[in-house]
């Protein structure tokens, strides 16, 4: 019968997988058996998903809310699905897109085919979509650039007794641990202040 996986994936750390989550166990897969990985979808180097893979067995069933949770690279998702349903030989069922699940009757030529054109179109979307997302975000920052937006941690003021622990150190009077204690700051901030 083998064991069904679920596979999450969300991009970042803000990002929250509760709606994936929720689908995995609506379907019936016990959370001891929910995979998930908190990073890009460019490649499939991701912890989780590899160990996933490597336990993959045949005749297991690997679940996944949609197309774009498993990656955003068209060649790589043709060929991670390749890997999974014909190296692993275990099934896929992707939850927003019955019409790719890898359990239907693969002997029928015109189930396979439609299959395939679904796959090959979803992984090519998947992949624009994260060049726009790039895109967007780079014209985002320019625009924030040219309207005078500063991006990082402000730079921070010197304190008006630096000038006298700068002399003090100086001296040796004080180590630069005590004088960045006094000033509230860390020892490496207050040796670069120093420097420059």
């Amino acid at each position: 019968m083998g064991t069904t996986y679920a596979y999450i994936r969300v991009s970042t750390k803000e990002q929250h997988e509760d709606r994936q989550k929720i689908a995995m166990l609506e379907y019936g897969i016990s959370p001891e058996r929910i995979i998930l990985d908190r990073q890009s979808g460019k490649n499939f180097m991701r912890p989780g998903y590899q160990a996933l893979v490597e336990k993959l067995q045949p005749e297991d069933t690997l679940v996944i809310k949609s197309i774009d949770r498993l990656g955003r690279n068209y060649s790589d998702i043709l060929e991670q699905w390749r890997i999974i349903t014909k190296e692993k030989q275990a099934a896929i069922i992707v939850l927003d897109m019955p019409l790719l699940c890898s359990k239907r009757d693969r002997t029928n030529l015109t189930d396979t085919l439609i299959a395939d054109i679904v796959l090959q179109l979803l992984s090519y979307v998947a992949e624009t979509e994260r060049t726009f997302i790039r895109q967007r975000q780079a014209e985002g920052i320019a625009a924030a650039r040219a309207r005078g937006q500063r991006f990082g941690r402000p730079k921070m003021q010197r304190p008006a007794e630096f000038e006298t622990l700068k002399t003090h150190y100086e001296r040796g009077d004080i180590s630069a641990r005590k004088a960045a204690e006094i000033l509230g700051i860390s020892h490496t901030s207050f040796l670069k202040w120093i420097k420059n």
